[in-house]
């Protein structure tokens, strides 16, 4: 058993129902525009945006399931024709409903349902991308500044060791100034040291000759 529809059922019975909507949406296609009231209208809709798409289609098994639900070929042909180029750029939405209020006796709610044929406008991009602005790109740092070493520095922090190796003095010059400076001491200390032996050796030397002179006597 087929799945029931939503919403109050029109007519007297399913095969009731069917036939009603086939001829609303026969008389819409053929006028474009009907009014009737908002829930015919609401239960029109997505049958008759179903026979668009496959109109949409064109091809023949499309216009044998249209021609199922509209038995008149004058209006499958228009509807195939005229209508479905139309609306061949259009992804949705091919109808549009209008409250037009109360009807008098028994103030049922009237409506007009009619096809949505204009032209679609496309949305311009300056738009799309106000409203996403994208990302500033990074400017790559040119090779020579930011590319490693095979020591895996790079030549930023090399050139100002390089600066101070330059600037910096030689350890053999440091050395060498080192030994000038301190060659003067050195031979001071060795002429202190020879001063002193000989006044040890001279006085050892009188030592001896009192000695001699005291044996001697």
């Amino acid at each position: 058993m087929p799945k029931p529809t939503k919403g109050p059922r029109l007519g007297g019975g399913p095969a009731h129902e069917r036939l009603l909507l086939g001829n609303l949406a026969a008389a819409l296609f053929t006028h474009k525009s009907i009014k009737t009231t908002e829930t015919k209208a609401k239960r029109l809709r997505p049958v008759a945006e179903r026979l668009i798409t496959f109109a949409k289609r064109g091809d023949l098994h499309a216009r044998r399931r249209v021609l199922a639900v509209i038995g008149d070929k004058g209006v499958v042909h228009e509807l195939f024709t005229e209508i479905a180029p139309l609306v061949a750029e259009r992804e949705g939405g091919y109808t549009r409903i209008t409250k037009l209020g109360f009807r008098k006796g028994d103030n049922a709610p009237m409506v007009q349902i009619e096809l949505v044929l204009e032209p679609v406008n496309a949305k311009p991009k300056a738009k799309a991308e106000t409203k996403k602005p994208k990302a500033a790109p990074v400017e790559d740092a040119p090779a020579d500044e930011t590319a490693p070493d095979a020591t895996g520095s790079s030549s930023l922090e090399q050139e100002p060791v390089e600066a101070i190796v330059d600037e910096a003095p030689e350890a053999g010059s440091e050395s060498k100034a080192d030994a000038t400076e301190d060659a003067p001491a050195e031979a001071d200390v060795v002429e202190l040291e020879r001063a002193k032996e000989s006044e040890v050796a001279d006085e050892a030397a009188d030592a001896d000759a009192e000695v001699a002179d005291d044996d001697s006597k």
